[in-house]
Parts: structure tokens; C-alpha cells; sequence
């Protein structure tokens, strides 16, 4: 009864605190979906609690984070905008029409709730929001670039390793990731939610503003499995008629109940969107697997001792080959630069990898192409705002981006559902988005939408458990 009386009273003062557009009033039932939720923030996260069925689940998290959703579509629609030329309605438009009969009717409701708790709160919003909000990686990212015959222009890049067996301290699996992208995006990533729905499995994961799914890619599921993955650069390819991967990642957490039902939900209808290469585990058996999957090919591997790297370079030849124009040995690439890495690193703590070690590992700032400890896009602790561009093959010299975050998870923590996880850089280096854009003029039609990236400290998620 305290954590319903503290989640009402604070869902009293969130909604007092929104100002001119002042919170309708709630109905009993409503109060009531509320009184199961809950919002706790902590070092730059913001942790929730929802539970119940689909639209009172989408109901609780729009309410709860209504101010965080509509700044997120802000930001979304300025920076799609300055992207591509096209106005919010063009894509809400394609979203309506590539998305139709494709998702779940759980998942619909949930995301018709997430614009009912949303307007509630003071913050209208409408259920095609949400719906293209849910699908900008794959519109922004896969559909779009396929309309003007580009490569794919994923919205995350990231770091990651998942081991097992004798690569581990103690033989537990160990997984580790940080999420890569414009910083302007990647804010939107500072939510961890652990969900308990009517149907299926409890999830607990990180995601990004209004997302069903991960997005950003780490997670638990109530199966024992845990998962992430790192995106596949240089692809290219769209399905127009398949399921979007916001329906397939989401459905894959909350249903499959091994390593192999997961990946058959993720290659089923999949329509190419977020290629990745997928690091899956199951703690229940020790075994852990990479999916890499592109639109037309697939690859498994599974081993129960070693284990698998990701660093937005796919290892499958056919669809390195056929689907990707990126480079697999050249180490100016920030991609194949980072998996070398990752081999030395795996290479000097094999044996020893723990949950202290992973985060040592994503903090790390060795650059293989320069040979020495410098922060630059080309690291693990990845610094694109840091590195000049000087190296043939680096993106756009002092880009703001990189990677803002980092997530921990062994065996025995996912049994109890908890998760380590640092907003910020790994290492100790904040981003200051003033001087930033004092600096490096060129970026200054970001000013408003880049926001501060402070050092913060390693945190347990779910916080302040008893």
C-alpha cells in the first residue's frame, strides 16, 4: 500500500507540475492502473514499473512520462525535418500505411493507451505518434534510405560482448553493451522498465522514449533469457510487407520461451529493419548464440563456452557481401576497429570476465588504428565528439555522438531481475552541451535539442531494493 500511495502522490505532483497545460482530472479507473505503476529516478535514469493489460500498461507509461515523450517527438520531428525535407505527416502517413495489419492487437491497445495516458497528463498526443515514433528505425532508418536508394541509416550503433563457460569467472554468462548514437537521440534512452503484462513473460529492459521494445537493446525476459545486439552498418534492404521490428523484438521478449523460439519470432516475416547481430543468452543453461540478421540471410551460432562480440560489423559473409557496403578489415573503420579490440580485451581478461571487468572493458579508450589511449570513434568508450576526423574513413570531424551509456547484467543478477547500468559516458567524461556548441559552430542548429551528458556513477537497477 505505501509504493500505491507514493506512486499516486507522486502522479499528483507530475501532472500539477505541467504547468498551463494542466492534467484532467483522472477517472477511478484510471487512478486505479496508477496505483500499480511506478516512476523512481536515479542518476540521469528514469526507472518505471508497469503492469496490467495492454492499454493500461501503455496508459501508465504515457502518463508517467508524458513530458519525456513529447520532448522526444520534438526532437524527432525537428531533426527528420532537417533530415530529409519531409513534414511529420509525410511519415505519419507511411507509418499508417506500411505498419497496417502487421501488429498485434495487444500492441496497438498498448500504444492507444500510451496517447491516452499522455493526453491525460497534459501532453496530447495522438495514436499515430506514438505509431511512428515506435517505427522510426525502421521508416528513418530502412524505409527511407530505400525510397532514395541509400544505404540504411540506423538510429543506434553500439558496443557489446555476451560469454559463457570458461571465458567467465564462476562460468556464469556475462553481458555487456553501450548504445551509440547522435546524442540528440540517444537522451531518450535514459528509461528502464520493467514490465509485468497480462499475457506472456515479465521483461525488464532498457528503451528509449515512448518504445514498446528496447530499441537501445538490453535486456531480461522472464524465460531467463538476456539479450542485446549491435547494429549492422552499411546495409541495405526493406520489405514493405513485412513486420516492422518493433512488433518482432517486442513479441520475441514477451513470448519465447527459449533461445530458439526467440530467434524464429525475430526471422519470421522480418522485414529488414535493424539489421543486427544479435548476442542472446540463456541462463538457465549456460548456452549463449549470435543471430546476424539482414533481409535476406540469416546466421546462427550457439556455444555453451567462449564468446561473441559485436561492434556494427557483421561476420556473415553472405550478408556482408550482399547486403552491406561496409569494410570488414579495415581498421580506420570505427566498426572493425572496435571488434579488434574487443579480441584483445577478450584475450587479456578471458577467464576473469565479470561484472567488474565488463564495465573496465566499456570504458575502454585504446584506439587500434593510432595505437594508443585516446578517446575517439574508433573506441570502445566511443568519443565522436573527441576525434578530429583526421583518419581516412572517420565520420564528420567533433560529430555530437557516441556512446552515452553502459549496461551490465551476469547470470545470477538476471535470476533476481536486477541490472547494473551508467547514464553517460563509461568512463568519466561528461559532454557539455553549451561549450560544445560554442566550440564547433557548425553544429549550432542542434542548439535546444543536444542536452548535457554528466559522469554519473555505476547504479543497481531496480534501485533501492529491500
Amino acid at each position: 500500500m505505501g509504493r500505491r500511495i507514493l506512486t499516486c502522490f507522486c502522479a499528483f505532483l507530475f501532472a500539477s507540475a505541467l504547468g498551463a497545460q494542466a492534467a484532467q482530472t483522472l477517472t477511478p479507473q484510471e487512478a486505479g492502473w496508477l496505483e500499480k505503476a511506478s516512476r523512481v529516478e536515479k542518476n540521469g535514469w528514469i526507472f518505471l514499473h508497469l503492469e496490467g493489460e495492454p492499454f493500461e500498461i501503455g496508459f501508465q507509461r504515457g502518463y508517467l512520462t508524458a513530458a519525456e515523450i513529447d520532448e522526444c517527438k520534438r526532437a524527432t520531428i525537428y531533426v527528420t525535418k532537417f533530415d530529409t525535407a519531409k513534414d511529420w505527416d509525410f511519415f505519419l502517413d507511411a507509418a499508417t500505411r506500411l505498419f497496417k495489419g502487421t501488429l498485434s492487437d495487444e500492441y496497438v491497445l498498448e500504444m492507444k493507451g500510451m496517447a491516452a495516458g499522455m493526453t491525460k497528463a497534459g501532453k496530447p498526443a495522438t495514436y499515430e505518434d506514438i505509431l511512428l515514433l515506435n517505427g522510426s528505425t525502421d521508416l528513418m532508418g530502412y524505409w527511407w534510405p530505400e525510397q532514395k536508394k541509400e544505404p540504411a541509416k540506423p538510429a543506434m550503433g553500439c558496443s557489446a560482448f555476451i560469454a559463457t563457460g570458461s571465458a567467465t569467472a564462476g562460468g556464469r554468462i556475462v553481458m555487456a553493451h553501450n548504445t551509440w548514437s547522435s546524442y540528440v537521440d540517444g537522451r531518450f534512452c535514459n528509461i528502464i522498465v520493467d514490465i509485468l503484462p497480462q499475457n506472456g513473460q515479465r521483461m525488464l529492459m532498457q528503451t528509449w522514449g515512448p518504445s514498446i521494445y528496447s530499441t537501445s537493446d538490453f535486456f531480461i525476459t522472464g524465460a531467463g533469457l538476456v539479450g542485446t545486439e549491435t547494429t549492422i552498418s552499411g546495409f541495405s534492404g526493406f520489405d514493405e510487407t513485412g513486420i516492422p521490428v518493433f512488433e518482432r523484438s517486442r513479441k520475441a521478449m514477451q513470448y519465447a520461451g527459449s533461445i530458439d523460439e526467440w530467434i524464429r519470432i525475430m526471422v519470421e516475416k522480418n522485414n529488414g529493419a535493424y539489421a543486427n547481430s544479435w548476442l542472446i543468452g540463456d541462463t538457465r543453461t549456460g548456452e549463449i548464440a549470435r543471430l546476424e540478421l539482414g533481409l535476406k540471410h540469416h546466421s546462427v551460432e550457439k556455444k555453451r563456452d567462449g564468446y561473441f562480440t559485436g561492434s556494427n560489423v557483421t561476420d556473415d559473409i553472405a550478408i556482408r557481401v550482399d547486403e552491406t557496403d561496409h569494410p570488414y578489415d579495415d581498421t580506420r573503420s570505427f566498426a572493425v576497429a572496435r571488434r579488434e579490440r574487443w579480441k584483445q580485451l577478450m584475450k587479456l581478461h578471458y577467464g576473469k570476465i565479470d561484472v567488474e571487468a565488463a564495465k573496465r572493458m566499456l570504458a575502454d579508450h585504446y584506439d587500434i588504428y593510432l595505437e594508443k589511449e585516446i578517446p575517439t570513434s574508433r573506441t570502445i568508450c566511443g568519443h565522436e565528439d573527441l576525434d578530429d576526423g583526421m583518419v581516412p574513413g572517420s565520420g564528420p570531424p567533433y560529430s555530437p555522438s557516441g556512446a552515452y551509456d553502459g549496461k551490465v547484467v551476469d547470470s545470477e543478477m538476471a535470476k533476481q531481475w536486477r541490472i547494473w547500468a551508467r547514464w553517460g559516458h563509461s568512463c568519466d567524461i561528461s559532454f557539455d552541451a553549451k561549450q560544445f556548441v560554442e566550440k564547433h559552430t557548425q553544429y549550432d542548429y542542434l542548439d535546444g535539442y543536444l542536452k548535457d551528458l554528466p559522469a554519473t556513477p555505476w547504479t543497481v537497477f531496480p534501485p533501492d531494493r529491500k
